[in-house]
Formats: C-alpha cells, structure tokens, sequence
C-alpha cells in the first residue's frame, strides 16, 4: 500500500483529512505533529490519530530547531512583516516541512498531504519548502480539490464520521499557536472596525488591565542572539518563555493588522507576542549603538525584503540564504546588555550598553576637546557635501537669465 505522510494537528481539518486520504486515495496515512511550542500536550493526538484511521503517528519536538535555526536568524535579520507582524506563523512552517520531509523519505512515502486552505499563505509555505528539499515529492491539497467548501460543512464532514473535534460551530476563531506567537482570525474581526474583544486574548493581558507598577528586565545578546535575562543564562526555548510570561503580565506584545497575503487577499489578523516584542526593541536598540551608518540603513532595506521572504515561503530559496550570510557578518559586533522598561502594553529602552559600541561621549558631548573633534572641519565637509545643490541651482539660476 502506498504511503502519504500528513502534517497533523489534530484540529478541524487534520482530522477529517485522515478518512478523506484513505477513501479518496486508498493511502497509508502516517500523522506527523510537531511541537513548536504550541503549549498543549501533544500525547494525546497519539490516540486519536489511530482512532481516526492514520497507522503511525509521529510527534516531534521541533522547538529547539524552530528558535536556533529559523527565530533567531529572523530576529538578527530584524525582519518585520508590514511593520508588525513578527513572522510567527510564517517561521515555524519551514521547521514543520523539513522534518515532514525527513520522515516522509524515511518512510518511502509518496506524497505529503497538508490541511492548508486555498486562500492562505501557509499552502505556499509547505508546499515551497517540499519543493525545495523534495522536488519529486507528491503534495496533496485537500481544500483545494475536496468538495468541502467551509468550517462549518468540515465539521458536518467530521461528525458524520464520529471524528471528535476541538472547534465547534459556536466558536469558530482561527488560531495558530506556537513558542513564538498566538494569531487569530475571523468571526468579528473580519471587520477591521472591531475593537478585538478582552476575551480573545489567551496569552497577554488587556494594556488596562495590566499591573499598575512598571518592570524592568535586562537582556544579554552575543552576536545578536539573545543569551540571558537578568544577568541569568538560557537557552533560546526558556529565554523566550520566561519574556513571553513577563511580557504578557505588562500587556505588552498585542498587535493588530491587516496585512496583505501573499495570495493577494487582504486578511486582518489580532497577534500575541510579548516575548517578541520585547526581543525585537532590544535587538534593534543595541545596534543603533554597534551598527556604523551605512550597514545600518542598508541592513533596514534587507530586513524589509528577509521579512517578504519568509512570509512568502521562501525560507530555503538561495536569496533568503545569501541575505543570512550579510545578517551574520553584520552581527559580529552586537554585543551587548538592554534594558527595558514593561508597563501597559508599552516596551521602552531604559538603558543600552555595548563593549562594541560605536557611541563615545567624549565626541558627542557639546564641551568636548578640540583635540577629538574641530569644529572648523565641519565648514569644509559642508562645501564638498553642498556642491551639487550649489551647482543645480547655479545652472538654474543662469538657464533662467537667459530667457
């Protein structure tokens, strides 16, 4: 019997996706759950895979890999989708799909199946990934092809086959969670003019509900990655945890937007992410102290385009790839110690420090020594720096007079 490995979550459409392989196809269906950090114990989708009619289940603990390889490269890169979005989602699919490959070749598989709908961005992610690592690997889109047009007719699907699911018809938020982030779709926030209500939320407090005294934390970066908090060494799965309970307590890490797919349909979509957020204003404060000028501003052009690249599922493309070897070099020096001040939902510096840092007092001080820094050098560098606008204008001057 051929074999299709699924990449399975145990909700809605993963679950229903196990009996529709095994009608439509006649497959060997082998589950395959990653843990990346979703929060909720994974054992129990052993059973119900089975259950469900699956003859193997894998269950992964991808955490380690999903920080070390995909998260941090994305923080060092500063790669911000849209200016918001932290990439959470968009991170994590590229862990999954490696290691789906990985067992799918291990298993003599012929295809990989996957419960992405046609309208996302996750579809192109699996399905770019697959591609790049297996070329002549099968992939198998159910909601592209199946006659299922919706959540609610899913769940009709499932009941009929007694198949138990998490999400009813009463509660039908999209969700995804991982270490990273929570996100969340649909129902009320399909209007942009809806407020997100208190109870949405699962991970960070309400910014009005949140502690009335501030907090301050401090962060050690080593080539721009994150190594402790308060002076305490982690490694990277526990360091984001413990900012992802700080963060969430102080109401920091909310982030609203509507974003524009990949797809071309734009989609609003409410994040979690307080450790993220924390990271990423410490990350980028500490190069503004270690960064020279041009690397900086040229490095802000290739965080917008790393940011367009794993969004659209392009994490193992060469670009992406040689885009990560300049992030390296620029990082030799971020070096350094943050401090950040949490309360409300906001996230300030409060104090960086860097043995590293391009910043020195003495030059920048107004009473400094003319010895380090002579004024009359500025009248010079002004008349070089000047002489195109001087000449534009000159020649425009003169092109009217002749007139």
């Amino acid at each position: 019997m051929k074999k299709v490995v699924l990449a399975y979550s145990g909700g809605l459409d993963t679950s229903i996706i196990i009996p529709w392989l095994k009608e439509t196809y006649g497959y060997e269906v082998i589950a395959v759950a990653g843990d990346v950090g979703q929060g909720e114990e994974l054992e129990p989708l052993r059973e119900k895979a089975i259950k469900t009619g699956a003859s193997k289940i894998y269950i992964e603990d991808l955490k380690d890999d999903f920080v070390e390889n995909f998260v941090f490269p994305t923080l060092k890169a500063g790669a911000i989708y849209e200016t918001k979005y932290l990439l959470g989602t968009a991170t994590a699919r590229p862990s999954i799909a490696k290691r789906l490959v990985e067992i799918a070749e291990a298993e003599g598989a012929e295809a990989i199946c996957h419960g992405c709908t046609g309208k996302g961005n996750d579809q192109v992610r699996f399905e770019l990934a697959i591609k790049a690592l297996s070329p002549h690997m099968k992939i198998i889109a159910p909601w592209r092809i199946w006659d299922i047009k919706s959540r609610e007719e899913a769940i009709d699907y499932a009941n009929a086959r007694g198949i138990p699911v998490p999400v009813k018809k009463k509660s039908p938020y999209s969700m995804d969670r991982n270490l990273w982030h929570l996100s969340h779709e649909g129902v009320d926030l399909e209007d942009p003019w809806n407020e997100p209500k208190d109870e949405l939320y699962h991970i960070v407090t309400p910014p009005e509900k949140a502690p009335d005294q501030a907090e301050y934390v401090t962060i050690d970066f080593e080539k721009g990655i994150p190594v402790a908090v308060d002076g305490q060494k982690m490694g990277g799965v526990a360091l984001i945890s413990y900012l992802n309970d700080l963060g969430a307590k102080h109401g920091v890490g909310i982030d609203d937007l509507v974003e524009n797919r990949l797809v071309g349909i734009k989609s609003r979509g409410v994040y979690e992410n307080p450790g993220g957020r924390i990271l990423y204003t410490a990350h980028n404060d500490l190069e503004y102290l270690c960064l020279d000028r041009d690397t900086f501003h040229y490095k802000e052009l290739v965080s917008k385009r790393f940011a367009e690249l794993v969004y659209f599922g392009q994490w193992f493309s060469p670009l992406r790839e040689a885009l990560s070897v300049f992030v390296d070099e620029t990082q030799q020096t971020v070096t350094g110690t943050v401090r950040l001040k949490l309360y409300k939902g906001n996230c300030t510096i409060a104090g960086t420090k860097s043995p590293y840092s391009i910043y020195d007092t003495d030059i920048a001080s107004f009473t400094m020594d003319e010895e380090l820094y002579n004024h009359k050098d500025a009248e010079g560098f002004i008349n070089c720096f000047g002489l195109p606008l001087k000449m534009r204008a000159l020649k425009i001057k003169d092109s009217r007079y002749k007139k």
